[in-house]
């Protein structure tokens, strides 16, 4: 530990003021002012009591697995009575500085019986978007946390309108078994277990009914997004050496069902008609879209994927690297009067910047079919000709 500077002060009350305190080579935990105040009465007794107040600490990855490892670890039996006791620490603006994990400044105060044994914790939110209270249960803790008109601390910045968690804390795991949060007129409920005995790992699962997901779809892409009604479940784990790496060692699969939307930014029925080449905007009404997402760290595969409307039906599948760039490949079946026409279609591009158009053997497949049968029966020839030796290549590059 090191510190900038100290002083004693006697008045209002006798008091230490410690300024600039750095915790671990590293400075996992920084702290701008630290103040101790004796209680008074035990000034010149023993034990003594103090109080601590601490202003605007920085707390890294690194300090939270210290801490952790210090609330976790089970004090043996002494006979020899402490000297000092801890009855109440304050904290003003405490700042979790932890990689894709964004939570705005917490004000917490705890209180602690003889013994240095937690008796109960109020925390809070600068910005009043969040509040939590811990108290003692057998074996370990309560933690109840409510949450309101908050932006998603993982993940997409998604805001939150309520969230309710219920949170049990034993030792070196955190027992999450209920999560309830409503947000873009749905709702979420999801359960996990949290462990940090050597490495940390966390699994668990979610539910998702009735989610708007125009908004939420356009953090991801701005030129191609969905709207409609979300409606899936999943689950999803992850094993890492530290807590800020458990969202690059993710793994997650989620199946899902959008009713009643629109894919904005293309027109599956112009791309597939052959006639035109990438257009920009445009976009595709459907009765129901599903498919599996499904996440392995970095990498994101959107696996049997359907569409449906009353014109057309859609499958594919498509693979988003880390770098956002897309590699998938589809079919569309267009109506034309009484027969359907299907459409192989390549996808690439990025997410910022897709690309749908007709396969390349499609394209040659029309215009083999049109110059031997002629238009109309040769193009559409072709056109399956085309798709069969898509999917021949299709089943040999999935083996």
């Amino acid at each position: 530990m090191t510190i900038s500077s100290g002083r004693l002060l006697l008045l209002p009350s006798p008091r230490v003021v410690i300024n600039g305190v750095s915790i671990a080579e590293n400075g996992a935990i920084k702290i701008e002012q630290l103040t101790v105040t004796p209680s008074l009465s035990s000034i010149f007794s023993a034990p003594r009591v103090i109080d601590i107040h601490i202003n605007k600490p920085v707390v890294s990855n690194d300090g939270v697995d210290m801490m952790l490892a210090l609330a976790s670890k089970k004090t043996g039996d002494n006979s020899e009575p402490n000297m000092v006791n801890v009855r109440h620490v304050k904290i003003d603006a405490l700042q979790l500085d932890l990689p894709k994990l964004s939570l705005p400044a917490l004000n917490v105060e705890f209180s602690l019986l003889d013994g240095h044994q937690l008796s109960a914790v109020a925390l809070k939110s600068a910005d009043g978007t969040l509040s939590a209270t811990v108290t003692p249960e057998q074996d370990g803790h309560l933690i109840s946390v409510l949450a309101k008109k908050l932006t998603l601390p993982v993940g997409l910045p998604m805001m939150i309108d309520n969230a309710v968690l219920e949170m049990h804390l034993k030792g070196q795991r955190l027992d999450v078994p209920r999560i309830e949060m409503d947000l873009y007129g749905g709702k979420v409920n999801a359960n996990l277990d949290l462990l940090w005995h050597k490495d940390w790992r966390v699994n668990g699962k979610v539910k998702v009914a009735g989610l708007s997901v125009r908004e939420p779809s356009k953090l991801i892409s701005k030129a191609v997004y969905l709207s409609g009604q979300l409606s899936g479940n999943g689950y999803f784990s992850a094993t890492a050496k530290d807590a800020g790496k458990l969202m690059d060692n993710i793994n997650a699969n989620f199946t899902f069902q959008v009713h009643d939307g629109v894919v904005h930014g293309v027109d599956l029925i112009k791309v597939a008609s052959l006639l035109t080449k990438q257009t920009t905007g445009g976009e595709t009404a459907f009765d129901d879209f599903s498919g599996v997402a499904n996440a392995k760290g970095k990498q994101y595969h959107l696996k049997d994927l359907k569409l449906s409307s009353g014109l057309l039906s859609g499958s594919g599948q498509v693979a988003i690297a880390p770098n956002k760039e897309l590699d998938g490949s589809g079919e569309v079946e267009i109506k034309r009067g009484v027969s359907l026409v299907a459409v192989p279609l390549d996808i690439s591009g990025t997410l910022d910047n897709p690309v749908i158009l007709p396969s390349k053997a499609a394209v040659a497949g029309a215009v083999a079919g049109t110059a031997i049968l002629g238009p109309g029966l040769g193009t559409s020839v072709g056109i399956k000709a085309a798709g069969a030796l898509d999917k021949l290549k299709g089943l040999f590059k999935n083996e």
